[in-house]
């Protein structure tokens, strides 16, 4: 092999792993807003309940 193909293939195997990574990231974000979005309705109707 030459000095090009592996630098191609090394380039190749750290696109996909960059990637992939991203992808995680972004559905964990996506949890975590989810997880902000339920706990500030909880905290409504807490601030709700003791209102009454």
């Amino acid at each position: 092999m030459t000095a090009k193909t592996i630098a191609t293939i090394g380039l190749v195997l750290f696109s996909i792993t960059t990637l992939a990574s991203c992808g995680n990231t972004i559905r964990g974000i996506g949890q975590d807003a989810a997880n902000t979005v339920d706990a500030t309705k909880d905290a409504g109707r807490k601030v709700d309940r003791a209102a009454r």
